[in-house]
C-alpha cells in the first residue's frame, strides 16, 4: 500500500515554497534563499516517503507554495480586468502554479533515488537546470519565478555573464546541498561553499563590453493607464492625446513609449498622427518608438501583431512585432478559445514576428550608429533568446529596449519581478538597458544591471535621463545555454553510471 508523506511535512514544505518566493523580493533575497533551500533539503530527507510517488508529493507542496505566491498577481489580470468569476479565476492561477510545481517536483525525484556521494548535490543541480529549461521551452514555455532571477542581488551574480542564468540555478542549488551536508561532511562542504562563493565573486573583476560613443539622451514615457479602460473609446482618445503630447514635449536622442501606448491597429489610427510624430522626428532629430496594434497579412488572412513602430530622421518606418506570444493573452491554444471568450478581452489572438528582427538604429551626426535590441513585455523573461538574437545579428547590438505594460496585474510584485529580468538580462548581456512601461517599473539599467534612473511606480511621467552604449559580447552572448546543459547532462550520466554500479 502506497505510504504518502506525513501531513506536517507537506505543510512545511508549502510554507518553505512560499517563504522562499518571498524573499525574491528582498534587496539580499539571492542569498537568504540559499540556506532557506538547505532547509528544504532537509525537510525532505526528515519526511522522506516511502515510494517515488510519496516523494513527488513533497516536491509538489514545495512547489505549489513558492508559485502560488510568486504569481498570485495573475488572478488580478484574470478577475478585476478580464471580469472572470473569482472562482474560475482562482482555479486558473492554482492550476498554473500546479503546472510549475510539476516541474520542481520532478527534479526533487533525484532526492529519492540518489545513493549518499559527494556527486549527490552536484547532479541535483544538474537535474533542476534540465528541468528550468524545459520549462523554458515546453508549450512555448513560462520560466517566470526561477532562482536565478533572485541571484541578481545574492552571490552568483557574477556568473551569468560567463554562462547564464541556468549556471547561477545550478550554483544555488549545489552549494544549497552543501549546506545542508555540513554536520556530515563539514570539510568537504564548507571547502565547496567557500571557493564557490569567493569564485563567483571574483568572477564580476572581468568586464566584457566596453563604452561606444556619447551618450545618448533618452525620455521614457509612463501613461499609469487602467487595464480596465484600454477598450474604452474615450479613454483610449486620452491615451493618445497623452502620449503624443508627452512625445513632442522635448526632443531626445530616443523616445520609447510602452507597448501598445497607443491601443488601436495601426491602420485605424487618428488621420495624421504618424505623419506629426514622423515631422517632429525629422525636425528635432529624435528617434522615437511608439508601442501599438500592428497589422500582418498570413495565410489565414489579416492578424494583429503585438509591434513597436520605429520613427527616425529622414529613414524609413521600423517595426519589431513580438516574437515570443503570451498563451492566452496574444495567441490561442488549440482547443482553448473557449476560455478566452470567458476571459472577454478583444484582439487575443496576434501574428507572431520572426525570432531574428534587425535591430533598430539610432543615428546621431558625427556619431557611431548605435544598435538597440527590442524586446515587448515578457520576452525579456528568455534569456538564451535574446543572447541567440545578439549573436547572430546582422548589426552589432549596444542597448537593449524593453517595452512593457504591466497594468494587467495592478498594486502586485509583477513589475519588480520583471525588473529583475531586465536586470539578469543586462548582466547576462554586458548591455544596458531601457525599461518603458505603463504603470512601472519604468528604468534605465546600466550594462551590470544596476538601476541608474527610475520613475515612481503608478505614477503618470517622463523619465528624463541619458544612458551610455556599450559594445562587444559577454561569453554567454557567444556560448548560450550549451555549457551549463552539456556539464548538466554529462554529471547526470555521471550519476547514472554511479547508481548503476551500486
Amino acid at each position: 500500500m502506497l505510504r504518502l508523506p506525513r501531513g506536517i511535512g507537506l505543510s512545511a514544505l508549502f510554507i518553505l515554497g512560499a517563504i522562499l518566493a518571498a524573499l525574491a523580493e528582498l534587496p539580499y533575497g539571492g542569498w537568504i534563499q540559499i540556506p532557506i533551500l538547505s532547509v528544504v533539503w532537509w525537510q525532505m530527507h526528515q519526511y522522506q516517503a516511502a515510494s517515488i510517488k510519496g516523494q513527488f508529493l513533497l516536491g509538489l507542496s514545495f512547489g505549489l507554495g513558492y508559485f502560488v505566491l510568486g504569481l498570485w498577481w495573475i488572478y488580478i489580470s484574470l478577475h478585476d480586468v478580464g471580469g472572470m468569476h473569482p472562482i474560475v479565476s482562482g482555479l486558473a492561477v492554482f492550476l498554473l502554479a500546479a503546472g510549475m510545481a510539476l516541474f520542481f517536483s520532478s527534479a526533487c525525484l533525484f532526492i529519492y533515488l540518489r545513493q549518499r556521494s559527494r556527486l549527490t548535490g552536484l547532479v541535483l543541480a544538474s537535474c533542476w537546470v534540465i528541468v528550468e529549461y524545459l520549462r523554458s521551452v515546453v508549450l512555448t514555455g513560462f520560466p517566470w519565478m526561477g532562482f536565478a532571477e533572485a541571484q541578481f542581488n545574492g552571490p552568483f551574480a557574477p556568473i551569468a555573464p560567463f554562462f547564464g542564468g541556468l549556471a547561477c540555478t545550478f550554483l544555488v542549488i549545489w552549494i544549497s546541498w552543501e549546506i545542508f551536508q555540513l554536520k556530515k561532511t563539514a570539510i568537504f562542504s564548507g571547502a565547496c561553499i567557500i571557493l564557490t562563493v569567493s569564485i563567483s565573486q571574483l568572477a564580476g573583476l572581468w568586464v566584457f563590453t566596453k563604452p561606444i560613443g556619447e551618450p545618448l539622451s533618452i525620455r521614457l514615457i509612463q501613461g499609469n493607464f487602467e487595464q480596465k479602460l484600454k477598450f474604452n473609446t474615450q479613454a483610449i482618445q486620452e491615451q493618445f492625446i497623452f502620449y503624443t503630447n508627452a512625445i513632442q514635449a522635448q526632443q531626445a536622442d530616443l523616445i520609447i513609449t510602452p507597448e501598445t501606448a497607443y491601443p488601436w491597429p495601426q491602420s485605424n489610427l487618428p488621420t495624421g498622427l504618424l505623419t506629426s510624430l514622423q515631422n517632429f522626428s525629422t525636425n528635432t532629430a529624435s528617434h522615437v518608438l511608439l508601442g501599438l496594434i500592428g497589422e500582418v497579412n498570413t495565410a489565414s488572412g489579416m492578424q494583429y501583431a503585438n509591434r513597436a513602430l520605429g520613427l527616425s530622421p529622414k529613414a524609413p518606418d521600423y517595426q519589431y512585432d513580438k516574437s515570443h506570444l503570451v498563451p492566452f493573452g496574444e495567441f490561442i491554444p488549440p482547443g482553448f478559445h473557449w476560455f478566452v471568450n470567458a476571459f472577454h478581452v478583444p484582439m487575443s489572438d496576434f501574428a507572431r514576428g520572426k525570432i531574428e528582427q534587425a535591430p533598430f538604429s539610432i543615428t546621431r551626426l558625427g556619431q557611431d550608429t548605435i544598435y538597440a535590441a527590442i524586446t515587448i513585455c515578457y520576452e525579456d523573461v528568455f534569456g538564451g533568446e535574446l543572447a541567440s538574437r545578439i549573436r547572430n545579428s546582422s548589426q552589432p547590438v549596444n542597448l537593449l529596449v524593453n517595452m512593457t505594460n504591466l497594468a494587467w496585474f495592478g498594486h502586485s510584485q509583477a513589475p519588480t519581478q520583471q525588473l529583475r529580468l531586465s536586470q539578469l538580462r543586462s548582466l547576462e548581456t554586458g548591455l544596458p538597458a531601457l525599461r518603458a512601461t505603463n504603470t512601472g517599473v519604468t528604468a534605465v539599467l546600466g550594462p551590470d544591471g544596476k538601476v541608474q534612473a527610475d520613475l515612481t511606480q503608478f505614477t503618470q511621467g517622463t523619465l528624463s535621463s541619458t544612458v551610455q552604449a556599450y559594445s562587444g559580447k559577454t561569453p554567454y552572448v557567444t556560448w548560450g545555454d550549451v555549457p551549463i546543459l552539456s556539464l548538466s547532462c554529462i554529471l547526470l550520466i555521471l550519476g547514472w553510471i554511479r547508481q548503476r554500479r551500486i
